[in-house]
């Protein structure tokens, strides 16, 4: 067993990879930032592939106990990784502000989500059926391990995203490696390091560092499993690479969801709504809405009231008590971000807020912008822009308007608003995404199956179909006819 780490102040410990459930540092290390001010607040490590092997060879001698031990046990272990972080979760709530931006409210979410998270999924379970017991003849369908599985875990939710992993593979009888995203690798790493005495050496390991790490991971022929949540590019990558060795996936990617909005609506209720479903995490989130179809009869005065409700959200620091939406994360991402902004700009559309973007400033900060009713070919209503720029587009015909919604390559997730709720179900019944809310949105469970349609993703995350991801599946026949073999 390993020992557990102080986490009294994370922002002020040196971070380490755990491999074997033993701390491990490396000589080459890699800055991380604080996308609020720029500044550097650590260092972590960045893996060679020898680590990465050490980590696989730890996770599969550890397997082997692992696997074994009643179901009950695994649970009781990953329900006390939720106790112990909810023990620390003040320390890891600063240390998520810290080094991803989102405010404190958003990193309570994150953080308590994870707790949650941990302890609900530790209750799940997938027994045995059994198929038929005759005088003759019984057969048994069955769950087993798969065995080693890399979680590849993206920078928007560091410590949620991981634990939708670490959880149901942890449960299932896999040991589990996790690779933070190079950007937010802090929670990530402090959270493995703060259980290892929880778990028998090896079962979970965390490894930081490069785009290297993840080709290595994706390729790796001890690794059964890749979890991966990230862009819809990187997730192709990831499949190729792992079909060199036939590995089971998860892929939880990109998206453009659509949220759309009925002649019925009270713009001054719908709009606070509309907001967060836009803007949650600063937009940097796979199921964020982001185009909004507002019916011609309600645009206008949707789109006022949607302005007046942003012009009151404030945008700061998230350490700041007072800020509502953080910084874009990274510096790539804030580029990407600002060639929509440029391109709306070059094309003269019509900006409802926002539009300039002060590069001048400390941090990664981009005002919230409303675009009224770009083309619907355009860049910003066609592609994913993972940043507080939103479209809106007018309709008037519902077949129409569904048909425009389902016209793009993704299918994560979609939200349908009005009074007329057999409208609303009407409508969303015919949306190609894995989830759609109606009159409410961002509403997860661990016992809430999550899932994307066409480029949005293969598998599924969460309820009992997200923990058989983390399984194989077996028939057992057994001849009990006394003379079958004798």
């Amino acid at each position: 067993m390993g020992t557990q780490v102080g986490a009294e102040d994370l922002l002020l410990r040196e971070f380490a990879m755990t491999i074997d459930g033993r701390t491990v540092t490396t000589e080459s290390t890699a800055p991380v930032y604080n996308p609020a001010t720029g500044g550097v607040i650590a260092r972590v490590p960045v893996a060679a592939r020898e680590d990465l092997d050490a980590a696989v060879g730890a996770a599969h001698r550890a397997f082997g106990v692992w696997s074994r031990l009643a179901v009950e046990e695994r649970q009781a272990v990953v329900s006390a990784m939720g106790d112990r972080l909810e023990e620390h979760a003040e320390s890891f709530i600063a240390l998520l502000t810290a080094e991803q931006g989102k405010p404190r409210a958003m990193a309570e979410w994150e953080i308590y989500g994870s707790v949650a998270w941990l302890r609900e999924i530790a209750k799940q379970a997938l027994p045995e059926e059994v198929l038929e017991d005759g005088p003759d003849r019984r057969v048994i369908s069955r769950h087993t391990p798969l065995g080693v599985v890399g979680a590849i875990v993206p920078w928007n939710f560091p410590l949620l995203l991981a634990v939708w992993k670490i959880a149901p593979g942890l449960v299932a009888g896999d040991t589990v490696i996790v690779k933070p995203s190079p950007f937010t690798p802090l929670c990530d790493l402090a959270f493995v390091e703060l259980v290892q005495d929880l778990v028998p050496a090896g079962v979970l390991s965390a490894v930081s560092g490069d785009d290297d790490l993840g080709k290595w991971m994706t390729a790796h022929p001890g690794i059964a499993k890749i979890a991966f949540t990230g862009s819809t590019d990187t997730g192709k990558h990831v499949m190729a690479s792992a079909a060199g060795t036939l590995k089971r996936i998860t892929l939880e990617l990109g998206g453009n969801d659509p949220a759309i909005v009925l002649s019925d609506v009270d713009p001054g209720k719908v709009a606070p709504q509309i907001f967060w479903a836009a803007f949650q995490n600063n937009a940097q989130f796979c199921n964020a809405a982001k185009r909004v179809y507002i019916h011609d009869e309600v645009y206008d005065a949707v789109r006022d009231a949607l302005v007046a409700y942003a012009r009151t959200v404030v945008v700061g620091n998230g350490a700041h008590a007072d800020t509502q939406l953080g910084p874009i994360q990274n510096a790539p991402q804030f580029a990407k971000v600002q060639e929509y902004f440029d391109d709306c700009a070059a094309n003269d559309y019509t900006f409802a807020l926002g539009g300039a973007i002060d590069t001048d400033a400390p941090g990664w900060f981009v005002p919230v912008t409303i675009v009224d009713n770009p083309p619907e070919d355009s860049r910003l209503v066609v592609e994913e822009p993972f940043g507080p720029i939103l479209p809106l587009l007018r309709w008037t015909d519902e077949d129409d308007v569904v048909r425009r919604a389902n016209d793009t390559q993704w299918g994560l997730g979609a939200t349908v608003w009005g009074a007329d709720l057999a409208a609303v179900e009407r409508i969303g019944r015919q949306l190609e995404a894995g989830t759609v809310w109606l009159n409410e949105v961002h509403e997860y469970s661990p016992h809430q199956v999550f899932g994307g349609h066409k480029q949005s993703g293969i598998g599924a995350e969460n309820s009992l179909h997200g923990l058989a991801e983390y399984t194989n599946h077996q028939t057992i026949t057994l001849n009990k006819a006394p003379d079958a073999v004798a």
